[in-house]
């Protein structure tokens, strides 16, 4: 049986230490669990934004939450949401086995692309879900050329 011979390097030991490295920071300090962020950060509402030729669609989940609990800003290039739910008061504290569904207050932030008209906004809410259409300014909007042959 013959034997090969492989030259040693220190390189693909070391890359994979390199990695083993990352991985431990990364789980350690860069992506902490969800579940321990909560306490610290509160519950923060998921959102979808979208783009049509006309408008750009802003969807906001808030179970639980009344159309009148809301309350919608834009400020220059920011859209803030907030949103105040309050507990069941039919339902005392020590009566809960488990509790996940938050209630208070709690808001989300996002940046809107430019040459948007927020006056012109529209919000409606169904289903626990908000939804807020902010048309695009006339300028912005795509423009449809003709061409014509001669």
């Amino acid at each position: 049986m013959k034997r090969r011979i492989v030259r040693w390097g220190p390189f693909p030991e070391m890359m994979s230490l390199r990695q083993a490295m990352d991985r431990l920071l990364e789980e350690s300090f860069v992506r902490t669990p969800r579940r321990l962020m909560e306490p610290i950060l509160g519950h923060e509402m998921a959102v979808d934004m979208y783009e049509t030729d006309q408008a750009v669609v802003v969807r906001a989940a808030m179970p639980g939450a009344r159309p009148e609990d809301l309350d919608i800003t834009v400020m220059g290039d920011t859209l803030t949401i907030k949103c105040q739910t309050q507990e069941d008061p039919d339902v005392s504290e020590e009566q809960y086995i488990r509790r996940e569904m938050h209630c208070g207050q709690f808001s989300r932030s996002v940046t809107l692309p430019i040459g948007l008209e927020p006056d012109k906004a529209e919000a409606t809410f169904e289903a626990g879900v908000l939804t807020l259409t902010i048309p695009k300014a006339e300028e912005t909007r795509p423009r449809i050329i003709q061409v014509k042959a001669k």
